[in-house]
């Protein structure tokens, strides 16, 4: 059992690699979804797995044991290992966490921030037009959805840019991009391994972004324009604005604007690489889910429910 609670503890640190490889490979839109999902399945299996040596370590303690009904010895690793697997388990979770309810906290007043800020300025439907030097463009999602951008950002831009710019903001908005970047950022505290997929899947996003403007205005070129003018204008803003509020000049620009002008990634590849980046997932939930019914079993026989 503890073995099989080993390895999705092990997995996330391969999905990093995986993560990077399918983007390259898969439409941007499709490698958003697969790699959100994935690591949302893996950061599960990891928090089971830390969750489960907690419940071992506590029921090899005598009161515990008595709360559990526990009849017979609980039968497990040596508590040479499992005790201090325990201890390290309350640890990690209590560090998770910690960071966690600190990063809700900031993204919240962030959050309400932005929304107070968007509120002040003239609004053209979903479009709101901030006063301020510094030049930013974000998509903020709440209800309604809002462009908010700033009136240095527009200064900055000429007209068929700004429709670039604005084409991909509302497809930020459209998509629900917010859902996978927030999904991203709990991610990123359940396994130090899955920090770096969340800057992937935040580039995921920005991608899938950049490939609806295209669409949308008919001109690759000139929203590869548009985003690098912007991503240079925007160098120096200090903007107030949650994480999850997808903004064009985010990421490595460079690199989305290089991907704008290249030809598609072939398709067969990314099916590939996005086969073993499920495959892994998949392992993570299976290996999981056995060890958790394993876990079961061995408390149902030490309560004498059920026999060995």
């Amino acid at each position: 059992m503890t073995a099989l609670f080993l390895l999705p503890l092990l997995l996330p640190c391969v999905l990093p690699v995986l993560a990077r490889r399918t983007l390259d490979r898969l439409a941007p839109a499709v490698a958003l979804w697969v790699i959100t999902v994935c690591a949302v399945v893996v950061a599960g299996g990891s928090l089971a797995a830390l969750g489960t040596f907690v419940l071992l370590g506590l029921l090899k303690v005598p009161l515990f044991a008595a709360l559990g009904e526990l009849i017979h010895p609980l039968h497990t690793a040596s508590d040479l290992v499992v005790l201090p697997v325990a201890a390290t388990s309350v640890g990690v979770l209590a560090v998770c966490g910690w960071t966690l309810v600190r990063s809700v906290l900031r993204q919240t007043r962030a959050f309400r921030a932005a929304r107070t800020q968007a509120g002040l300025g003239p609004a053209a439907g979903d479009l709101c037009v901030v006063d301020s030097p510094r030049p930013d463009a974000y998509a903020l999602p709440g209800r309604p959805h809002r462009i908010v951008v700033t009136t240095a950002m527009l200064r900055t831009l000429d007209g068929a840019e700004r429709e670039a710019l604005f084409a991909h903001e509302r497809a930020h908005n459209e998509g629900g991009h917010h859902y996978f970047l927030a999904a991203a950022e709990l991610t990123a505290h359940c396994h130090p391994a899955l920090r770096p997929v969340r800057e992937t899947i935040r580039l995921a996003a920005e991608r899938a972004a950049d490939e609806a403007a295209a669409a949308s205005v008919g001109d690759r070129r000139l929203t590869a324009r548009a985003i690098a003018r912007a991503a240079l204008a925007g160098q120096a803003a200090r903007t107030v604005r949650p994480d999850f509020a997808a903004a064009a000049t985010t990421g490595p620009v460079p690199r989305r604007v290089q991907a704008l002008l290249a030809a598609a990634p072939t398709r067969r590849t990314g099916r590939l690489i996005a086969a073993l980046l499920l495959a892994c997932t998949a392992a993570s939930g299976v290996a999981s889910a056995l060890a958790m019914a394993d876990f079961h079993h061995r408390v149902e026989v030490a309560q004498g429910d059920e026999k060995p």
